[in-house]
């Protein structure tokens, strides 16, 4: 079978590595996060999926719980704003609400690589635009993809270093 039907019509197009963080700090996280992957792996043009391990971080421009995060490595026929759109969704399912900027949160999933993707709309840019900083989003990635450069930024092991003093706690399985 060459192709994936969906609502709007055929899926046809090749797919792309992707990569997708993900976390939470409020409510059950662990089950939202479990439950949030195996949505992930449903979605339509969804090929193959691998997840990090989870990593307890502290909020960053934000007060409230620890955050559990990780990242997903997906395999995907959808586009990036598709993708995108269904994220949002399994947000939702969630509980996912907006109140503020940076938000104690039920579950947060964020696109963070679509390929060699460069996109800069007001909804979504690609390479994520804080990806470097953060190593809640780089130990996970190095994690699944050591090899990984990152689109105008480097490989993911060179941008390491200038996390290194932020608290992360990998997690027992």
């Amino acid at each position: 079978m060459c192709c994936l039907r969906t609502a709007e019509g055929v899926i046809d197009r090749p797919a792309v590595r992707a990569f997708v963080g993900i976390g939470a700090n409020q409510g059950d996280v662990r089950a939202a996060l479990v439950s949030a992957i195996a949505a992930m792996a449903a979605m339509l043009g969804t090929q193959s999926l691998r997840s990090s391990s989870f990593y307890a971080t502290a909020p960053q421009d934000a007060a409230g719980p620890d955050f559990i995060n990780g990242v997903i490595e997906l395999h995907t026929k959808l586009a990036p704003h598709e993708l995108l759109a269904e994220l949002r969704k399994i947000e939702l399912a969630h509980g996912r609400e907006r109140p503020y900027r940076n938000a104690p949160r039920t579950l947060d999933l964020d696109v963070l690589l679509h390929g060699d993707s460069r996109i800069d709309t007001p909804e979504l840019t690609v390479p994520h635009p804080r990806l470097h900083l953060r190593a809640f989003v780089l130990m996970p990635l190095a994690e699944l993809a050591p090899e990984l450069v990152i689109p105008g930024r480097g490989p993911v092991a060179a941008l390491l270093p200038a996390v290194a003093n932020q608290r992360i706690d990998k997690l027992a399985p």
